[in-house]
């Protein structure tokens, strides 16, 4: 199983060196310069869930950055940050808007189911459509649990269960019919390369719960009827989007006892 696991973070690897090259333009420098935070494929504000809430003066980790677009709204909102990816090309990207751009903070290589940062560190994890899909999440969790203090909060977005049962076996967009069992959803190796983790609902709740966190909220996220197709995500239409959730946004608290132990 360790194995498969290291060749499977290896073709992860590859495949985000590769995608970085559609973030390295002005795509990359329009996230960064963002006024608020938007959550998803079709942009729904912060403002409008309020996930988040105040970070001014939180100690914070982004788990599965990218270009960490994210790290740079909270830096900027108050936050002291630290962002984690596995992909240097990514990171890469990030060092040169915080140096066109700004703001800078800690960037850090490393793979979110083995984080090198000390235990009991921050107030908030945070994942954009990182780390849920692409780490296991009975690794990546008990990364989370490790380093957040007691009552600290999780904040995650990943792709819907509905839109990974809906996606052909051969890639390409989710149709409306499914295509996949549910079971077979939460570990899926894609033709085209990536290995990825869409575990259901009742997994989620379970593995939260295992690893000592209180679910507090869950977020289904639609596309406006209006929003254009995403411009390089095609993993769903608007059309479909806005009739069944794209994308679920997740958040948890780590309980008091469960850090204690985790420590």
């Amino acid at each position: 199983m360790e194995g498969k696991r290291a060749d499977e973070i290896a073709v992860n690897r590859a495949l985000w060196a590769v995608v970085n090259e559609r973030f390295t333009g002005p795509a990359a420098e329009g996230l960064w310069s963002r006024p608020e935070l938007v959550w998803g494929l079709f942009e729904v504000p912060e403002r409008r869930l309020g996930v988040l809430g105040e970070v001014d003066g939180l100690d914070v980790l982004e788990l599965a950055c990218g270009t960490a677009y994210c790290s740079a709204w909270l830096t900027r909102s108050g936050a002291s940050v630290v962002a984690v990816d596995l992909s240097e090309e990514q990171l890469r990207t990030a060092r040169g808007l915080q140096r066109r751009t700004g703001p800078t903070f800690p960037l850090v290589q490393a793979d979110a189911d083995h984080v090198p940062l000390a235990a009991a560190s921050f107030d908030l994890v945070v994942s954009e459509h990182g780390s849920a899909a692409w780490c296991d999440p009975e690794r990546w969790l008990a990364e989370a649990a490790r380093v957040l203090r007691p009552g600290g909060r999780l904040v995650f977005l990943t792709n819907s269960l509905l839109s990974a049962l809906c996606v052909p076996e051969d890639e390409g967009v989710a149709t409306a019919s499914l295509h996949r069992g549910q079971r077979t959803a939460y570990h899926i190796r894609w033709p085209g390369g990536g290995a990825e983790f869409h575990p259901s609902h009742g997994d989620w709740i379970r593995l939260l719960r295992g690893f000592g966190f209180s679910v507090e909220a869950l977020h289904e996220l639609y596309a406006p009827p209006d929003a254009p197709d995403h411009p390089y995500y095609e993993i769903v239409s608007t059309a479909w989007a806005s009739q069944w959730p794209a994308e679920e946004l997740w958040v948890a608290r780590l309980t008091a006892a469960a850090a204690i132990r985790n420590g």
